[in-house]
C-alpha cells in the first residue's frame, strides 16, 4: 500500500470540500483528463463520479466510488482503472490547528492485472503520482474562498 502524506495551508473543512466537489477531480487527481458527471449526492456512499482517464485520443471512460464517507475528516473511493483493474485511496483529514491539516492518502490496487504490482515498486510509482496529486489538492484548498 502506498501512503503518501502532506501539509496543508487550510483548515480540515476546506481540504475536506475540495474532496466533497466532484468536478474538480480532474484539477488535482493525475491521470484524470475530464470529468463527465458527479452524482448530486457526491461524495455520500454508494454515490459515482464519473470522468475520463489517460491522454487523449487513448482516453477511457470510468468512474469512482465512494464508499464511506466521514464529513471533514475521511473519504474512502474505489477507482477504477479499467481495463487494467480497480483500486482503493482512503483520504484522511487530521487538524493540526485552525489553518493547517495533515493529509493522508493510501491506495493500492484491490482488482485486475494491477494486483501483480502491489508492491514495493508499485508502492513507489503511486507515491511519486499522489505527490503531485497532494500537492494539487493543496493548491485548491490553499486557495479556495475560505
Amino acid at each position: 500500500m502506498s501512503i503518501t502524506e502532506r501539509i496543508v495551508s487550510a483548515p480540515a473543512d476546506r481540504v475536506f470540500a475540495v474532496l466533497a466537489d466532484g468536478w474538480t477531480y480532474s484539477d488535482w487527481v493525475v491521470g484524470t483528463a475530464h470529468v463527465r458527471d458527479v452524482d448530486p449526492s457526491w461524495p455520500s456512499p454508494g454515490s459515482r463520479l464519473h470522468h475520463k482517464a489517460g491522454p487523449w485520443p487513448m482516453s477511457i471512460k470510468d468512474r469512482s466510488e465512494s464508499l464511506e464517507c466521514e464529513q471533514g475528516r475521511m473519504l474512502l473511493l474505489k477507482v477504477q482503472l479499467w481495463p487494467l483493474g480497480a483500486g482503493e485511496v482512503r483520504f484522511t483529514l487530521d487538524p493540526l490547528d485552525d489553518q493547517a491539516t495533515r493529509v493522508s492518502m493510501q491506495e493500492q490496487f484491490t482488482d485486475g492485472p494491477l494486483v501483480g504490482v502491489r508492491n514495493k515498486v508499485g508502492d513507489v510509482l503511486l507515491h511519486y503520482r499522489n505527490t503531485e496529486a497532494l500537492a494539487r489538492l493543496a493548491d485548491l484548498a490553499e486557495r479556495r474562498a475560505q
